[in-house]
């Protein structure tokens, strides 16, 4: 017997003539041709096969954990300890969807509570969500969020921001009529253009959007574009979670929003994914927030428990009030980035980040005395730092690959600005290492 009972041919063909079609397959006559064949893929093969033969694909991989990284970017290469994905790999952490019948998941809601409140402590705002998409998506859902708040629909938004984040927000943008123009950075100091940014702004502004520190790791004055922008435009600042364990916090600096990248707390560097976002505001914007927020309370028996205080998503509420389809996401990256967090504390944090500032530095000093490289900006940075070679940069990366090294990003596959590296070096780079690329770098002709 079925454990269902199935359509029969005679229901198959009544539903096919209620709605007008003659078969099945007519329901696809919109899926191109191409896409109408056998997919190129082998038979199948024995389990013994096919670890065999997924062993010998991924050893053609170079590993990141075989070579030395000088490359930054976005995704960055720092220790996690063991403890992380111990802790994270536990049968009930280990999914990424959203808990229905949320409250019988108080695990899953205490770690995402926990997590709420170090990103919160870490950017100086009052309230963050537990996670978003990435870090782009945050960006371009702040954008939105200001929108929400403030009712225009124009924002500013330095061209030293990731250009692939810009890319994300031109298209979560276009289709709801928001208009994005950039603000040009000083070439001298790699900051914005403090007289641009005057110039650009007007009655239309919703918001402005900097980088903390930018895509080319220059650090920016927070305080003095508060100073300069009205009250009533929200200022968004695109920051390094690292880098606020040692930096003053935008939030404590004048900004209104915080979002960014949340992979270099306690997730490994990807490429291609996944990595999270991370998003706090002041408490005054919550309910215009994205995603969804998780609080503490106490039951009827004086117990504590966790709850979902507030998901504006439209599976809850009506669609017109949502304010985004932010739903599942990616949490389990955010899982462990709390568990990364709580291990390594206020003072790990604030080592991880020292130890990025002088390594770069120190790699920076380095890199000038061989003379084969130029400073591009005179701005402060943090952990990555734009240089000008006089070496092909395609050259300098085969040449370390061969070393086992991946070398800096070559910015012209990005930004189009040819003979400029963007440099990196974070607490797993030696001094060893950094001494001896720098060495052999000096020997290239």
């Amino acid at each position: 017997m079925y454990p269902y009972l199935p359509h029969t041919d005679e229901d198959i063909n009544k539903m096919l003539k209620t709605i007008g079609v003659n078969a099945i397959d007519d329901l696809y006559s919109d899926v191109p041709e191409l896409l109408n064949r056998d997919l190129n893929i082998p038979n199948s093969i024995s389990e013994i096969n096919l670890k065999r033969s997924l062993r010998e694909k991924a050893s053609l991989n170079d590993n990141i954990r075989d070579f030395g990284c000088f490359r930054g970017g976005g995704i960055y290469n720092h220790y996690i300890p063991s403890i992380v994905y111990q802790i994270g790999a536990k049968r009930g952490f280990l999914t990424a969807y959203t808990p229905y019948q949320a409250e019988v998941s108080q695990g899953t809601l205490q770690i995402m509570y926990e997590f709420q409140t170090m990103i919160s402590e870490l950017t100086g705002l009052e309230v963050s969500n537990s996670s978003m998409y990435d870090g782009a998506t945050s960006v371009a859902e702040a954008i939105l969020m200001a929108g929400r708040i403030n009712k225009k629909y124009k924002t500013l938004i330095a061209n030293t921001i990731h250009p692939e984040y810009i890319e994300v927000c031109e298209t979560y943008l276009k289709p709801q009529e928001f208009n994005l123009e950039k603000i040009n950075y000083d070439k001298k100091t790699g900051k914005i253009n403090i007289t641009d940014l005057k110039n650009k702004i007007n009655d239309e502004i919703s918001s402005v959007v900097i980088g903390y520190p930018n895509f080319y790791g220059i650090i920016e004055d927070i305080e003095e574009i508060r100073e300069i922008i009205p009250k009533n435009i929200l200022l968004i600042v695109v920051s390094n979670p690292i880098m606020l364990g040692a930096f003053q916090s935008p939030g404590k600096l004048g900004a209104d929003i915080v979002v960014g990248e949340g992979q270099p707390l306690g997730n490994a560097p990807g490429f291609g994914g996944p990595g999270f976002g991370f998003f706090s505001s002041k408490k005054e914007f919550i309910r215009n927030m994205p995603g969804r927020i998780i609080g503490k309370t106490i039951d009827d028996n004086g117990k504590e428990g966790f709850v979902m205080i507030l998901q504006t998503r439209e599976q809850h509420i009506r669609r017109e009030k949502a304010t985004s389809n932010i739903c599942s996401n990616h949490a389990h990256n955010a899982l462990l980035a709390a568990v990364y967090m709580s291990i390594m504390g206020r003072t790990g944090i604030k080592e991880i980040a020292m130890q990025n500032y002088h390594k770069s530095h120190y790699l920076y000093n380095k890199l000038i005395k061989t003379e084969k490289f130029e400073p591009v900006f005179e701005g402060t940075f943090f952990n990555e730092f734009a240089l000008k070679s006089k070496i092909s940069i395609d050259k300098i990366n085969k040449k370390l690959h061969e070393q086992k090294y991946f070398g800096p990003l070559n910015l012209e596959k990005i930004t189009g600005e040819k003979n400029i590296a963007l440099f990196c070096a974070t607490e797993l780079n030696t001094k060893e290492e950094i001494d001896f690329i720098c060495s052999f770098l000096e020997g290239i002709i």
